[in-house]
């Protein structure tokens, strides 16, 4: 069953927002994988603005507002600097841009590990001033009695194993997991741990294939793929990445267009019409009665 539908108005800055559509919810994208099985892959990409998640809305199951803003929208070296109050704010812009999709936001780093009170206060916040379904936290085992704690008060929680970008000082680099036995034995143990601890999804991350394939098929809660396998029970990718906004990408992105060479090229077009006089033109002027 598609998922994709068709908006009933335009939108435009003086209308920013379609007409509503029946958002789907956590529950109904848990039931999406039955016995084991999730026959129509869950879509699920970025989104930080409004209009971005407007763009996105008609073709995604789950819209992810990740703390990947950092670099993407505010051009930091990493996650790690990204706040609470960065988060708050592009997830409530996104969620304002949508109707359809999950809205899923990140919490960032530091505000979630020192304990399940600590980021139970900090995920009520997100949920209460953006309107999301839901939040995102990075690590395994070790956070499986904080999911446990959000879970059971209400908050869902979507789960992030295998490359953890939060925890790339610990790691070393943002390099693929799972090449050893016991890299291979942690991951498989992480997804375990908090799918058994109440998250409704887990996401996997830069891992070896076969590891993603045998994660999906040992827990009941969908799986989402980034850099693991199509044997995922869906996929994210960065928005941007995928677009082709940037140059250099990790080797799982796969580029479906170059947005990047589109932009460039309309600026230079509308440099050179200003340089020789050319815009605006008659159609873009007012005349006096």
């Amino acid at each position: 069953m598609s998922t994709t539908y068709k908006l009933d108005t335009a939108t435009s800055r003086a209308n920013p927002t379609p007409a509503p559509m029946k958002r789907l919810t956590v529950p109904k994208v848990m039931a999406r994988k039955k016995d084991g099985v999730t026959e129509e892959p869950l879509v699920m990409l970025t989104a930080y603005t409004a209009r971005m998640a407007q763009l996105l809305d008609q073709h995604c199951d789950l819209l992810l507002v990740g703390d990947s803003l950092g670099q993407v929208i505010y051009g930091l070296p990493s996650t790690l600097q990204v706040t609470l109050d960065m988060m708050i704010a592009h997830g409530a812009a996104v969620v304002r841009g949508s109707y359809h999709s999950v809205v899923v936001i990140d919490m960032p780093f530091g505000t979630y590990e020192a304990s399940p009170q600590q980021a139970f206060e900090n995920a009520s916040r997100i949920m209460a001033e953006t309107g999301a379904a839901a939040v995102k936290l990075e690590g395994g085992e070790a956070m499986a009695e904080t999911i446990s704690f959000l879970s059971q008060r209400g908050i869902p929680v979507m789960a992030h194993v295998g490359l953890t970008p939060q925890a790339v000082n610990a790691l070393g680099g943002y390099m693929a997991r799972g090449r050893s036995d016991a890299e291979e034995a942690k991951i498989i143990a992480d997804g375990k741990a908090v799918a058994e601890a109440g998250a409704f999804a887990v996401v996997i991350e830069g891992v070896v294939e076969d590891i993603a394939i045998a994660l999906t098929k040992a827990i009941p809660v969908p799986t989402i793929g980034i850099g693991a396998s199509a044997e995922c029970d869906g996929q994210v990718l960065v928005t941007e990445d995928m677009l082709g906004m940037f140059e250099r990408t990790p080797r799982f992105v796969k580029r479906y267009g170059d947005i990047a060479a589109v932009i460039s090229d309309t600026a230079a077009e509308y440099a050179g019409e200003v340089r020789d006089r050319s815009f605006p033109g008659e159609a873009q002027v007012y005349k006096a009665k």
